[in-house]
């Protein structure tokens, strides 16, 4: 079970590190950066998608699975790669998008053609359900001429794989056999729990189809087979699925190790607590009880039943957490010190999204001819559209963009960060003068110092990999506080959400207790327990 002591270092390849000059992230940029990642002790980098790809889904559109776009690199520079981290005991994880393919994908284009065989790899109807894409409109588009209608859960370019079809499922072990030849120890599965369709297709007009597809038990049929066919002949190997719109008692069904499904879950409630009646773009101030619920429900059910979760507050699909649940301008550091604290000392594998180490934030783009995403420029006509005015169009874009952490790595204050030495593929945030690698390195109580102690903690301490969680004083209306405990050991942390002082009772035998972590010098450990704005603090008893 070494996946509970590891951490996961997730790399934008596009946004990293360019080393050619044309402004684009690429895998030589990755290879350079190495040195600073076994600096930091991260165990596993995990790349979005480098292959061939239209790019009308950021490279989760793929029209070759077993090639790298010429963008990134070559295969031998992901082969450099792959040796280069094992020297520095860093393994890589790749995204695997098995769900769908583009297009313009072999596959597509032969059965776009009229070739039987390959028409079969696809989900092609006589008559479209009523369900609703994730990139919205109906989920079904016409196939050529053909008077038949193919399935796309996400965009239109993007046509779902038939897994009931043998020959689709082996075409696939295939794929993750290939990148295990290369040396892969890691994969992270996008979302995976959508793979199981029905062989008869219902209509279900409730929250846009989600229902009928979703979570489907031949989901982790096929998981197993997946597992026993390619990645569960290598112990070593670490993976992540990605779950949309999943529950507890299915995660658990997923990790359980005796199932041999997964080794973990992503899922994403806890990031929707921002979003006003279920929608992206609006923008309430984040509902901090819904927050702790959701985190106390998940954690707890979690290590009851023997499940693991994927533990994140960013990623390449979200704004900056600390712009989410930070008031930045007095407490940048401070608050993003207590959510890594949140993250690192809690059940499960901690997740570090580039940049979120040094309490990078979203970059204050003052127009919306600065942003590249596609859905969020397709969002920005919507919003008029539905009678809001450009202005707040945009500040509703500049909250919620998933460009917010997309820009480019800041390594130091020079004009183009050192991230490239041409002209950026999207903006740099301006905030890159003053916050920054180079900065972060300079200071010893850095962001950057903060999270390297944070993860040694779970190197050198057993109960942060592998306590079990409890909920402590679940009700308090600023702290998110839980209690983890191995064997007679336990470890109380406290995380202060809000940026005012309050206090909280601390358990009699705590009063004895070593301090493992605190993001502030010096605090009076007494049964009233005071805490500073965004204070977060671990107390270990032995």
């Amino acid at each position: 079970m070494a996946f509970k002591e590891k951490v996961i270092y997730q790399i934008y390849p596009k946004s990293f590190r360019d080393s050619n000059g044309d402004g684009v992230g690429d895998l030589p940029g990755i290879k350079e950066k190495l040195p600073y990642l076994h600096d930091l002790g991260v165990d596993m980098i995990w790349l979005n998608p480098f292959y061939p790809s239209p790019q009308k889904d950021n490279g989760y559109d793929i029209s070759d699975y077993i090639a790298i776009d010429p963008r990134f690199g070559t295969m031998k520079d992901f082969e450099e790669l792959v040796a280069e981290a094992q020297k520095y005991n860093i393994e890589l994880m790749l995204d695997m998008v098995l769900n769908h393919v583009s297009i313009e994908h072999e596959w597509f284009q032969k059965a776009l053609a009229g070739d039987k065989y390959y028409q079969d790899f696809f989900i092609l109807r006589d008559e479209p359900t009523d369900w609703v894409s994730k990139f919205g409109g109906n989920a079904w588009a016409p196939f050529g001429d053909t008077g038949k209608y193919y399935l796309h859960l996400y965009d239109k370019t993007q046509a779902d794989l038939n897994w009931r079809n043998e020959a689709v499922q082996q075409e696939l072990f295939k794929v993750v056999r290939f990148w295990m030849d290369k040396g892969v120890k890691g994969f992270r599965f996008d979302v995976i729990n959508v793979i199981g369709k029905d062989e008869e297709l219902k209509n279900n007009a409730i929250n846009e189809g989600k229902a009928e597809y979703t979570d489907k038990p031949i989901t982790h049929t096929y998981l197993q087979r997946l597992n026993k066919e390619t990645f569960g002949q290598d112990p070593e190997i670490i993976t992540v699925g990605e779950m949309s719109s999943t529950t507890i008692e299915n995660c658990i069904l997923y990790t359980a190790p005796e199932r041999h499904e997964l080794s973990m879950v992503f899922n994403f409630h806890h990031l929707k607590v921002d979003y006003e009646n279920g929608y992206k773009w609006t923008t309430p101030a984040f509902d901090f009880e819904e927050l702790k619920r959701l985190f106390h429900t998940w954690g707890e059910e979690m290590s009851v039943g023997n499940g693991w979760n994927a533990l994140f507050l960013n990623n390449h699909d979200q704004p900056r957490a600390l712009n989410r649940f930070v008031e930045i301008g007095s407490y940048r550091k401070q608050g993003a010190m207590m959510l890594a604290t949140m993250i690192h000392l809690n059940r499960g594998t901690p997740y570090i999204y580039m940049g979120e180490e040094i309490g990078m934030i979203d970059p204050d783009f003052t127009s919306i001819s600065e942003y590249k995403d596609v859905e969020s420029l397709n969002a920005y006509q919507l919003l008029q559209e539905q009678g809001l005015s450009p202005e707040e169009a945009f500040r509703r874009i500049k909250a919620k963009s998933r460009d917010n952490s997309r820009t480019p790595m800041q390594w130091t204050k020079e004009a183009q960060s050192g991230f490239t030495s041409g002209k950026p593929w999207l903006t740099l945030a301006a905030n890159h003068e003053e916050i920054n690698v180079e900065n972060e390195l300079m200071q010893e109580d850095s962001i950057l110092a903060y999270y390297k102690k944070l993860i040694q903690l779970r190197k050198n301490y057993p109960i942060v990999a592998l306590g079990d969680y409890h909920a402590y004083q679940p009700e308090h209306p600023q702290v998110y506080a839980y209690m983890r405990q191995l064997d007679k050991q336990k470890l109380l942390v406290f995380t202060n959400f809000y940026a005012s002082e309050t206090t909280i009772d601390l358990p009699e035998e705590f009063l004895e207790a070593e301090v493992l972590i605190d993001n502030y010098s010096s605090t009076n450990i007494q049964k009233t327990l005071k805490l500073q704005p965004y204070q977060s603090l671990g107390l270990l008893l032995n």
